[in-house]
């Protein structure tokens, strides 16, 4: 399928508004280097998303799209690999909106009931590693269309395990960290570091892998969930304002569903009511209220998004046209064979006026 033209933005320009349309543009790259498969060697600007089972990753990512779409169970539930691109889209004259997911690997297809969408990634992730539990690197590729999203791109990644179960191999949490780690060592790589407040911070998994792939913490972001459940007379305010582990991207509160909540089919957008509630109602988190909660989240991780892609765009132009100057000369060297359609359409998007 050929990607419309897009052009990038001068590197040089400092006074072009790039915003989400920077997003967007590596939403397409992404895309395009998906199905390249190992054979290729960029690494585009995303999100991570890191953090132990059980520590409010999934109730999160639902949280940032306003809907219920992912697995859940007692048991490790994200066992590939989930890229997630959320994209805002423009409501209806009449005030209507369409909200709607798409995978990758089933092109032309919406889904507007999000119960399938959730079906299909178990579907999907039972196709490449069974259905007892088993891991893989391997991808899914989802977009969310909706009008109540800002443009992100995250990838949930499985959450960190240590006591095998099912099929799983005896050294599942080794080969868990060393999927993670092959994420968000890449410069190019933001962190967002889950961590409930109801454990202790200095011993978080996620912060501590983000320690090792980002040590001076340039690229990591702090996500403090289970802020309702502490310990009584606790507070997690020292932790929100970076005075335990600091961060220079800072860390954002939100408070989830609750399993019971879930279970009732609470909505998430009640739930952002009572969030709301919870960080105005205690005095402790009266100066942290406005930078914290799952809408701030949002605009947060879109702004930093932006800026980031921003900041690595020469570099990444740069690398891509290099790649594609090589693979251009390899093919010359072949004779006349048919050119690569995904070389075709990276050098479309980037707009590079490139013989292939």
């Amino acid at each position: 399928m050929a990607e419309e033209a897009v052009t990038l933005p001068p590197p040089s320009s400092s006074t072009s508004p790039l915003g989400s349309s920077v997003i967007s543009l590596v939403n397409r790259l992404q895309d395009i280097f998906s199905r390249l498969g190992s054979h290729s060697t960029i690494d585009l600007p995303q999100v991570a998303v890191v953090g132990s089972q059980s520590s409010g990753k999934s109730s999160v990512l639902e949280a940032l799209v306003g809907r219920d779409f992912l697995p859940r169970g007692n048991d490790i539930c994200t066992r590939r690999p989930l890229v997630l691109q959320l994209v805002q889209t423009k409501r209806k004259s009449d005030g209507s909106e369409d909200e709607y997911g798409e995978f990758l690997h089933l092109p032309g297809k919406r889904f507007f009931d999000f119960a399938d969408i959730r079906r299909e990634i178990e579907a999907e992730t039972d196709r490449e590693v069974g259905e007892n539990k088993g891991v893989s690197d391997k991808q899914i590729r989802l977009k969310i269309f909706s009008p109540n999203v800002l443009d992100i791109t995250l990838v949930d990644l499985p959450g960190l395990t240590k006591v095998p179960v099912g099929d799983q191999p005896s050294d599942i949490e080794a080969r868990i960290r060393t999927m993670i780690m092959s994420y968000i060592k890449t410069p190019t790589c933001l962190i967002l570091a889950v961590t409930p407040a109801n454990s202790d911070l200095a011993n978080s998994d996620a912060l501590q892998m983000a320690g090792i792939a980002d040590p001076d913490g340039n690229r990591t972001i702090g996500v403090i969930t289970k802020l309702d459940i502490m310990d009584r007379g606790t507070d997690a305010r020292n932790l929100l304002q970076g005075k335990v582990i600091p961060l220079r991207l800072g860390y954002v509160g939100v408070v989830n569903r609750s399993q019971e909540d879930i279970q009732m089919n609470r909505s998430i957008k009640d739930a952002l009511v009572s969030e709301e509630k919870f960080f105005r109602s205690r005095p402790v988190y009266s100066g942290v209220a406005d930078s914290c909660g799952v809408p701030q989240l949002a605009k947060r991780l879109n702004k930093i998004l932006a800026q980031h892609i921003k900041a690595v765009l020469p570099g990444l132009r740069a690398r891509i046209s290099t790649s594609l100057v090589t693979v251009a000369k390899e093919h010359a060297s072949y004779g006349e064979i048919t050119e690569s359609k995904a070389c075709v359409n990276i050098g479309c998007v980037l707009n590079l006026d490139m013989p292939l």
